[in-house]
């Protein structure tokens, strides 16, 4: 693949990185249909998640300065060990062991099998179905200071379940939130905020590890379709949290199962292969 593949992808990583929509499964699915189509691979997946986590770090720049400072400061008794943005440190990093481990454990299916279509075609659906669950019982209620270690475990395995592609990492961890009872943009800033490390951590040990940036992708598309990725994912951010202060999710809920869907029956009559 080239530029224009590249380009493409890109900009399918920087809108749908944020949605509850599975960007790896756009990756994925959209890689096929491209002029030199295939699967994009793991590599080049986690590489471009670079540019859109950056984003992230860009757009809640001051709520990540004042959560490490607050952070740092209790540990030498300069801040209460209780401050909300203090214990916020200590749940990113509790929520963020699972992915860790499990990510680990069975990295070799992560880059193989669970990338087939049929998975991510089965994900989309089942998670789309929880999700729109999720916004319709959940009491929305607990906003981020509410938040307990109990509650950082089970985010943490929420956004482990986006080591699949197709369950999405943003749907993973929004649907925990809401199922605990979370308002929605509570539960979309800390989805946020909590793949910060996970996501960092997993692109540059595909960028600095042996296999380094995977076919079909040479280091300078995979660099253009990171910054593509970047510029895009902040205007994304911007409209969901603007977008969720007042809506529900069910509009992605309904088109994660209806690509679902279409991905199943394109598998089924042979267009497009697993």
């Amino acid at each position: 693949m080239g530029f224009f593949e590249a380009i493409i992808l890109g900009l399918v990583q920087g809108l749908t990185e944020f949605l509850p929509i599975s960007s790896s499964a756009h990756l994925r699915i959209v890689g096929e249909f491209l002029p030199n189509g295939g699967d994009p691979g793991a590599a080049f997946t986690a590489i471009t998640q670079l540019g859109t986590e950056a984003a992230v770090v860009v757009f809640f720049w001051k709520d990540i300065v004042r959560i490490i400072g607050h952070w740092c400061k209790s540990l030498v008794g300069k801040v209460p060990r209780r401050d909300p943005d203090a214990l916020m440190g200590w749940w990113i990093i509790l929520g963020s062991l699972p992915i860790v481990v499990l990510g680990v454990l069975f990295q070799d299916a992560i880059d193989t099998t669970l990338r087939s279509l049929w998975i991510v075609a089965g994900t989309l659906i089942v998670f789309g179905i929880i999700l729109g669950v999720a916004d319709y019982v959940g009491k929305k209620t607990l906003t981020l200071n509410d938040m307990t270690a109990k509650h950082g475990i089970i985010y943490g395995f929420a956004q482990a379940l986006a080591l699949i592609p197709g369950v999405s990492r943003s749907g993973g961890t929004i649907t925990a939130g809401l199922l605990m009872g979370y308002d929605r943009p509570s539960a979309a800033r800390y989805s946020f905020l909590l793949a910060i490390p996970a996501v960092f951590g997993s692109g540059f040990y595909k960028l600095f590890s042996d296999h380094g940036v995977a076919s079909p992708f040479g280091a300078a598309e995979t660099a253009v379709a990171t910054l593509i990725a970047f510029v895009v994912g902040i205007l994304i951010i911007a409209f969901l949290m603007r977008y969720i202060s007042k809506r529900s999710f069910m509009p992605f809920v309904v088109y994660r199962i209806l690509l679902g869907g279409a991905l199943l029956v394109m598998l089924s009559t042979g267009v497009i292969s697993a």
